[in-house]
């Protein structure tokens, strides 16, 4: 054997782990499942896994090609998002602190770009998805635990409005559900399809415990009007017409079952009309009174900056100062609409709106592919999109969170795809 066949045959030096990007990328892929498990649970827990992960991903980030990736519209309109908070601060009259503390709601969309990037170069997006499903699930059988004895709950206050819930509120608890459920669907349908019996029935029995949880347990408003848009989304997506019209007639069979088996159920539905009626009569405190006057307060600050808004953090002065010698629902004061659009559209006017819409945009066409991954993104953006009309859930931390990470593992996964699918073609050239 020759010096230079000698020469070729010794292996490679192995790399420390600490300096080996292989092993910081399993790292980050473990931290990820990390944020997945604990998002359902722990504000906490989440944030510190955040950081967590974005340690773990630096060392594989390869600079040139993630400044290239920023260049794309869905990794460029949520940073820009980001930055017209941050020069909205410039032209705002609220105190600096309140500015700044409204920039912080932005500053989980600058993770989109750094988890679009990790998941086109990792095969484990099915671990974080899977891992929100396993704890959504537990989160569900304590739902039903606490719901049978309240005491065991982690809340530190016994509302009767938070029966079955265990941690956070039953906002967040009814997004979740109502996401694990619906994602369910597609490999349910799937599963039938190709004649896995067992394995649909399971994972069908799976979704219906989540929705039996909303019926008999606890649910949002928000949750009840969204889930029947995003199933007929997924019908519209998946079936034929007479397909959907025989599941349209047995959920419509389903749903007076339930509101016949359910009482909650029709509380939380006869709610919407009691409140208004006391809001409209009484100028009462209710829920839905305040948000109409949240609604109609927001049109007109937004109709007196139109096209800048008033600045970032301004919404809470706002309200102040329209609710002086105001009493009721008018007299209320707050630093949220309680709905994505007018929560830009007041801050940052119409600019602030062009950019909103134009990211819901661009994700939505991200995820116009088949497969179980495009369905978890293009569910994950519908959601957001269709509860931020009574909520601002990009800016909620908890919402937020199941936005960013959602779109951005799901959209890296289809990113990944979508290159291998061009490469036999640029080989060509």
């Amino acid at each position: 054997m020759n010096a230079g066949a000698a020469m070729a045959s010794v292996d490679p030096p192995v790399l420390p782990a600490w300096r080996d990007p292989q092993a910081w990328a399993r790292a980050a892929d473990i931290v990820a499942v990390l944020i997945a498990l604990s998002l359902p649970w722990s504000t906490s827990l989440t944030g510190i896994f955040t950081v967590l992960w974005l340690i773990a991903v630096l060392p594989t980030i390869q600079p040139r090609a993630f400044l290239t990736s920023l260049k794309q519209p869905i990794c460029a309109v949520p940073v820009a998002m980001f930055v017209l908070a941050a020069i909205g601060t410039l032209w705002s009259d609220a105190a600096w602190g309140a500015r700044l503390y409204a920039i912080l709601p932005t500053v989980k969309l600058l993770m989109l770009p750094v988890l679009f990037y990790r998941y086109q170069h990792s095969p484990r997006a099915l671990w974080v998805f899977t891992a929100f499903l396993i704890s959504c699930s537990l989160l569900m059988v304590m739902s039903w635990i606490v719901a049978y004895d309240p005491a065991i709950t982690l809340k530190s206050s016994l509302d009767p409005q938070e029966r079955g819930i265990l941690v956070k509120n039953y906002i967040d608890q009814s997004q979740e559900f109502v996401l694990c459920a619906v994602a369910l669907a597609y490999p349910v349908n799937t599963l039938l399809r190709s004649g896995k019996i067992l394995p649909a029935l399971l994972l069908g029995a799976l979704a219906l415990s989540f929705a039996a949880n909303m019926t008999f347990v606890i649910v949002s408003r928000t949750a009840l009007v969204t889930m029947p848009v995003l199933l007929a989304v997924f019908a519209l997506l998946h079936f034929r017409w007479r397909s959907i019209a025989i599941m349209a007639c047995g959920a419509i069979l389903l749903a007076a079952l339930a509101w016949v088996a359910s009482p909650q159920l029709r509380l939380t539905v006869g709610s919407f009309d009691s409140q208004y009626e006391s809001y409209k009569e009484q100028n009462a405190s209710t829920s839905m009174g305040m948000r109409i006057e949240f609604l109609k307060k927001s049109l007109r600050f937004f109709a007196s900056a139109p096209i800048f808004g008033h600045g970032t953090g301004s919404t809470r002065g706002l309200f102040e100062r329209a609710a002086i010698g105001q009493t009721g629902a008018a007299a209320e004061v707050i630093g949220n609409p309680h709905n994505q659009t007018l929560n830009v559209a007041v801050q940052w006017g119409t600019i602030g709106i062009v950019v909103l819409y134009a990211m819901w945009l661009v994700h939505l066409l991200l995820f116009r592919g088949e497969g179980l991954i495009a369905w978890i993104g293009l569910l994950v953006v519908a959601q957001n999109i269709f509860t931020s009309l009574f909520n601002s859930h990009i800016f909620d931390f908890h919402e937020g969170w199941m936005y960013v990470l959602g779109v951005g593992v799901a959209g890296g996964t289809l990113l990944k795809a979508g290159s291998r699918d061009a490469a036999p073609v640029n080989s060509r050239r």
